[in-house]
Formats: structure tokens, sequence, C-alpha cells
């Protein structure tokens, strides 16, 4: 096949997938005449801070509207910012109370991840809608929770990994269905930066730290999306050059997968090295994504010629507009919880690996 022609295939296959999910934008502002969901955020910190809130200003179908904080001086400023009502402001302990405010329709959980089942479950149990950032939770038992309670309760439950909406990542995911290449034979999967910090959750086991309590699940999910399977096997090494700072959880984690198709892949995640790369190599070519898990736009370039360069204004934005849209539509969320289950099956197999040394089933 013709270098144009592949990358006519590929715009149009995406161009076709964002037309799918367009409609539903569409159709939800006609179904409820413009209402948009109310959001609240669980957790005032960078993400909600820097990343969410503003992306919520670029958002069609939901909207920021209430806050859940433990730290009373930043409630005026974000009143002031963005006209958050007195009443739709709460603090850990009245959180429940939010089951009576009809103004809220969906709790974005943005907490450390030791806290993500409890206020999941809580949410649910009011009533509300639930966004969970990633890693969805530190254990299996946790994610199994939360699935049944927001089942239970007759609420979506979304994983917050903003990757899977991107049209770039969806790129390579496309790949891996329609397999134009053929099979994946090699993966490489990294995602790491230098966090200078030294009292942070991200260095503390209880809070959920550790590496694959943050980056690590972008490596993982760089090797489960290209191959479009999951892993079968896993071996991994922890590691830290900061044991005055990571002594309770891994600084670096390297581990090795092994697909149902033969497919292996060498993932690398680190909070102490800067990388952000996805290399696959099938039977007659091979795709390369760098970055592919930045926030601000991911590209790459395939073994024929192809660029995959979708611009995106905000991953987070089409995120919850695309969860928002699946809410007001009864329609399918594309990251669910049972994603973010996936996902932690194999970390915890990761760490069973690292600790004894031995490679493990999953």
């Amino acid at each position: 096949m013709g270098t144009q022609r592949r990358k006519f295939m590929i715009r149009t296959g995406m161009l076709a997938a964002t037309a799918a999910i367009a409609p539903g934008i569409l159709l939800s502002s006609k179904r409820h005449l413009n209402k948009k969901l109310g959001v609240a955020l669980v957790g005032l910190g960078y993400y909600s801070t820097d990343v969410l809130a503003p992306a919520l200003q670029l958002t069609q179908n939901c909207e920021l509207r209430g806050i859940v904080t433990g730290s009373p001086d930043k409630i005026p400023v974000w009143q002031q910012k963005y006209g958050i009502k007195d009443g739709n402001v709460y603090d850990y302990q009245n959180f429940g109370t939010i089951a009576n405010n009809p103004d809220i329709d969906v709790v974005y959980v943005v907490l450390p991840p030791s806290m993500h089942a409890e206020y999941t479950i809580r949410a649910a149990r009011a009533g509300k809608h639930v966004w969970c950032e990633k890693p969805m939770a530190p254990s299996v038992a946790d994610c199994e929770a939360m699935i049944k309670e927001c089942a239970n309760n007759k609420v979506k439950l979304a994983i917050g990994y903003r990757c899977q909406h991107d049209p770039n990542i969806q790129a390579y995911m496309k790949v891996a269905r329609e397999k134009p290449f053929g099979p994946v034979k090699m993966i490489a999967s990294a995602a790491g930066y230098f966090d200078g910090r030294s009292d942070h959750w991200k260095q503390k086991k209880n809070m959920g730290g550790g590496v694959m309590g943050d980056m690590g699940v972008y490596a993982l999910q760089g090797a489960r999306l290209a191959t479009g399977e999951e892993p079968i096997s896993v071996s991994a090494q922890a590691s830290t050059t900061r044991p005055e700072i990571y002594h309770e959880v891994e600084e670096t984690m390297l581990f090795q997968l092994e697909f149902p198709s033969g497919a292996l892949a060498a993932c690398h995640t680190s909070f102490g090295i800067r990388m952000n790369y996805l290399q696959v190599n099938y039977d007659r070519g091979w795709l390369k994504m760098e970055p592919h898990s930045s926030y601000g736009g991911n590209k790459g370039s395939m073994s024929d010629g192809t660029i995959i360069n979708f611009p995106l204004k905000s991953q987070q934005a089409k995120q919850m507009d695309e969860d928002a849209a699946a809410i007001m539509n009864k329609t399918p969320l594309l990251v669910p919880g049972e994603e973010g289950l996936r996902d932690i099956r194999v970390v915890e197999a990761i760490y069973k690996s690292a600790a004894q040394n031995c490679t493990v089933k999953i």
C-alpha cells in the first residue's frame, strides 16, 4: 500500500473516530437544551488548580460548580476566580451532604491514590457520577469495590486517562486493531520525569506513592494500547538512586511484559529520569511516538512515512466533554472503571515480581 494511501487511511480513520464522538456531544447539547453537567473537584492540588479547572473553562458539556477541600484558605481564591457559590463548597467531613445538591452532577476525585476508593464510594452513595484520577487505586480489591458501589448506585465511573481521548494515541490504537504492519513483535515504552520534592505523597507508601502510582501507568498503558492485548506475565526490578527520599517506595521501575500473541514489551518509569517515548516494532514496520503521554501534545511517525500529529488544545477538556456526553446520553464511557482495574491487576503483579525477584503470571 502506498504512503499517500496509508496517510489517507490513518487520517480518515481518525476523522471517523472523531465524528463518532462528535455526534454524541452535539446530541447531548440538543437533548438537554444546552444544559451542562455540574462538576465538583475533590482536592485542590496542582492538577485541579493548574490543569482541570482551566480545562473546565473550555468544555461544552460540563462546568466547574463545586469544590471539596481541607484547606480553608483556598476557598475564597477559588470562589473569586470561578464564581463558586457558598452552598457548593465542601470539606472532607461534610462531603456526604453533596447528595442534596442538584447543582453537582459529577464528582471528580483528584486526591492521592490511597483516597480514591473512599471518595469514589462516598460520591456514589451520594448519587453522583464519578470521574477518578489515575491510577484508579492502590489495589485490585479497591478497584472492584469502586466499580461495585457505582453500579449499585446506578452512577457512572470514569478513570482520568486523558491520553485515551487524544487522537494521537487513538492513531496507534487503530494500528493495533487493523495491523497494517502485521503483528507486534517488540515494544519499548517509557514515562518519567525528575521530581525534586522530598516530602510529597508520591514518596509515601501509605498514600499510594511510588512511581507505579503515577508515571508507571503511562508506560504500562503504552504497551497495552499498542498491542491491544492484556499481558500474561511480568518480570520487574525496582530501584532508587536517592534512598534518603525514596526509602518507602520505588523511584524507578523497569518491567518486562509478555502478551498472548508473543509480543514483548520493555517498560521504564521513573521519578529520577526524564523520558517519554513509545516505539513499536511490528513484523513489517515500526511506529514511534515521542512524546507519547505529554500534556502539551503527542506526536509520532510510522515506517511508511505516515506522520501522527493531531493538534489538540486540551486533552483534559476533551476527556471531560466526552465523559459528560456519555453520562447525558447514557452511552458507554471511553475509559470506564474496568479499564483502571485492568492496569492495577498488572501493577500488583509488577510489585510482586520486584519483591520476589521472579516472573509473575497474570
